[in-house]
């Protein structure tokens, strides 16, 4: 069954301008990680519309919203530490971070989709104080569980006003593969500004679309990836929020991944 929904936007959700470009047209599916239960097998399955666009203004390829984060996310299927490989390049991650930028026990660490505290219990162990932003509640209790303080809600500009106020300000914030995940965009960026100290520092690591075309990765467009992001377009929205870009790296994840 192919579910009717009011699409939220034609428009980028960067920049504004009209969406009239396809990028690739998948036909139609259900969302990729819903699972049905006994009782939903009875019934028909949502299916919808999976058609990435391509913005003429500002080159964010991305997905019109069907489903909700809140739907999408509060509970989830996928656990970081399940990966060995993943661990490996997390742990690596930590300790060139720790070295590079001078982190010690009065610095605070900030991830958001934190998932089950895969990265984080690396801070933790060299006694550098972390906090996790981790909105599925099934998820968010495993990180709990091994003593990474977690909060379980949506990132937001709000949500980074409340903590800012709080004096839970990040000297190193983190978002591993969360910026595709997001569909409110500059609210999202706005918000890691508000977070982060003024002398501190943002990494966001995230699929890059060079490789999406390059390899036909077109296996990994699915709804729960509302954008597919190059680092043209990412330097664009952070810097239309106050947020300059240093740095950037390539890596072999997730089929090939900026860290910038």
């Amino acid at each position: 069954m192919q579910k009717k929904a009011e699409l939220t936007s034609t428009c980028c959700r960067f920049c504004e301008a009209p969406l009239t470009h396809s990028f690739c047209d998948l036909g139609i599916s259900p969302l990729a990680n819903s699972f049905p239960n006994n009782e939903l097998l009875q019934k028909a399955e949502p299916f919808y519309p999976l058609h990435a666009y391509v913005c003429e203004s500002c080159f964010l390829v991305q997905l019109q919203e069907f489903e909700s984060p809140q739907y999408i996310f509060s509970e989830y299927s996928y656990f970081s530490s399940y990966s060995d490989s993943w661990l490996e390049h997390c742990e690596a991650f930590a300790e060139n971070s720790i070295n590079r930028f001078h982190l010690n026990d009065k610095s605070q660490v900030i991830e958001i989709a934190s998932n089950d505290g895969y990265l984080l219990k690396y801070f933790k162990k060299r006694s550098i104080p972390v906090l996790g932003i981790e909105p599925a509640k099934n998820i968010a209790k495993v990180a709990e569980s091994i003593g990474i303080p977690t909060l379980t809600e949506f990132f937001s500009a709000q949500l980074a006003q409340k903590l800012s106020k709080e004096k839970n300000q990040a000297d190193l914030l983190i978002g591993n593969n969360v910026l595709a995940h997001v569909p409110r965009l500059n609210d999202f960026v706005k918000g890691l500004k508000i977070l982060l100290k003024s002398n501190g520092i943002i990494t966001m690591e995230f699929p890059h679309l060079a490789e999406l075309m390059r390899y036909n990765q077109f296996d990994t467009i699915y709804h729960e990836h509302f954008s597919y992001l190059s680092l043209t377009a990412v330097q664009r929205i952070f810097m239309d929020n106050g947020l300059t870009g240093f740095d950037v790296e390539e890596h072999p994840t997730h089929g090939g991944s900026l860290r910038v």
